[in-house]
């Protein structure tokens, strides 16, 4: 049932009209739902067996109707059949005259199944890499969605690197372009490092990169699913290690109410958190299919044991514990011929922390310093994987943060730490963590309206058309330094002369 509804645009629940609504019929319709099928015919057989009564027929569609009011179809065509003698299958039924409505070929012959989502911007799976030999590399997919042209700006993900499409290719032939559905082969213009499993997108609008997420399962196997088990999760183009880390709750089939549970048996739908051992690109299920289904394969038997559909990216996971330093930091710093300190960068989202915070970094290292960057988004994938964007999550984040950055200053290291760290409170606490003089604090005072315009990861446009919850600047408050050791104009200088400033404040 799973494996036929991932590919269609409208399925048709049979029912028996003896029986009426099962709880069979309720699990495939859920999985229809889960699957994106916005269109169905339910087709109530063997009205043969009940006389064509019209009331038994009205009263199993209004059960349906009743269960089927939250799974979110687009039509639902109610036709009632007998197959034995044709009722209703190819021509109308004199059985039935009570009934107006199409047949059951009929309505299949014409019923307009085209997807009423937007089309969204380009994203292609590299399936291939073709290099038939050294003046020809071609980069061979199925277009997810949107459209693509020759000179096309995109990127590769998920390492980031930006080019231009050279020449797009149908089978042998140039094209001036291709579209949703389309397999091609891709030319690009720059001679970028790209293989199976990456994602060709547009440059202007790519999607997300993560290895944690919540999604919706289908779980297809005897063997229950217990969380912590590593299994294959084939995810586009590309085959990662998946672990179930939680199990919020499961979904009760006739009334989808949430159930908690520890393990999943088969044929149970469920909403949980997993983990990747690679980051995946990715967009939730309901904008795309492609990049929003997966399937978790058993490692050991290779049987498919379960499908999901992702519905957005988690930062979760366990804690990284340091062991304590027994040489103490004078020594430390002497054997390195510097005095320890942390730069911490401030800033929005985009202003230009990062940046500033990596030139420093190459300045320090050419005159021999010992030097290490903390970087937000860096620490989010280790550290502080299991937190998210809410205050709380915010909070614990620059406190975990913090820590590390005393350790390392302990180890009589320069740390950059480059971190939004919207809350002042959560500033000062880091403060209080050094000695006086040990801890620097650098705000890169860029405009709001400056760094929506430079969003370099797309985030401020999800943010302004409400895709994405507590956005700093935005829905979530960003309190500016008041007496900051060093306060840079990202916006007005360029980011030479904001490091020069920078080296001058700390010598």
């Amino acid at each position: 049932m799973a494996t036929g509804a991932s590919t269609v645009n409208l399925a048709v629940i049979l029912i028996d009209a003896r029986k009426g609504v099962l709880v069979q019929t309720r699990r495939h319709s859920r999985i229809v739902a889960m699957m994106g099928i916005q269109h169905v015919v339910l087709a109530v057989n063997k009205m043969d067996l009940v006389g064509f009564e019209a009331a038994t027929f009205d009263a199993i569609v209004a059960d349906y109707r009743t269960f089927a009011a939250d799974l979110g179809f687009a039509s639902l065509q109610v036709i009632p059949l007998s197959g034995l003698t044709g009722d209703n299958v190819l021509v109308p039924s004199p059985n039935m005259p009570w009934y107006s409505g199409p047949t059951l070929m009929q309505y299949l012959n014409t019923v307009d199944t085209r997807s009423t989502r937007p089309q969204g911007a380009f994203r292609m799976p590299v399936q291939w890499v073709n290099r038939p030999n050294l003046d020809f590399r071609g980069f061979c997919g199925r277009i997810a969605a949107g459209t693509l042209h020759p000179g096309d700006a995109v990127r590769v993900l998920p390492s980031g690197v930006q080019t231009q499409v050279k020449a797009v290719l149908l089978g042998f032939d140039t094209v001036a372009a291709a579209d949703a559905g389309d397999a091609v082969t891709i030319t690009l213009a720059d001679e970028v490092d790209a293989s199976r499993g990456d994602v060709l997108v547009a440059a202007d609008a790519p999607p997300e990169v993560a290895d944690q997420f919540e999604a919706k399962l289908l779980w297809m196997s005897e063997h229950a699913l217990a969380p912590g088990r590593q299994y294959l999760m084939k995810h586009a183009c590309k085959e990662v290690t998946a672990t179930i880390t939680a199990i919020k709750y499961r979904e009760d089939v006739n009334t989808g109410a949430h159930l908690a549970a520890k393990m999943l048996g088969l044929n149970e739908i469920a909403v949980v958190n997993l983990s990747t051992s690679a980051p995946l690109v990715f967009e939730p299920y309901a904008v795309n299919q492609t990049l929003g289904g997966f399937i978790l394969v058993d490692k050991l038997t290779f049987e498919t044991v379960g499908a999901g559909m992702i519905e957005f990216a988690l930062r979760r996971a366990n804690n990284i514990h340091w062991q304590a330093l027994e040489i103490n930091k004078a020594t430390r710093a002497a054997q390195k011929h510097q005095t320890p300190r942390c730069i911490w960068f401030t800033g929005l989202s985009g202003s230009g922390k990062s940046t500033l915070a990596n030139l420093l970094d190459k300045r320090l290292f050419a005159e021999g310093r010992h030097t290490y960057i903390l970087d937000g988004d860096n620490v989010r994938h280790g550290l502080n994987r299991n937190l998210g964007f809410t205050e709380a999550d915010r909070v614990e984040n620059i406190r975990r943060v913090a820590e590390v950055a005393r350790l390392m200053v302990d180890a009589g290291l320069i740390v950059l730490v480059s971190f939004i760290s919207p809350f002042a409170a959560e500033r000062a606490m880091a403060r209080s963590l050094f000695e006086s003089g040990e801890f620097i604090e650098v705000f890169v005072d860029t405009p709001f309206d400056e760094c929506a315009r430079r969003d370099v990861k797309g985030l401020y446009a999800k943010a302004l058309r409400g895709e994405l919850k507590n956005f700093t600047g935005l829905d979530s408050p960003y309190e500016a330094p008041t007496h900051p050791e060093v306060r840079l104009l990202a916006a007005q200088k360029t980011s030479e002369v904001c490091v020069d400033e920078l080296l001058q404040t700390l010598r």
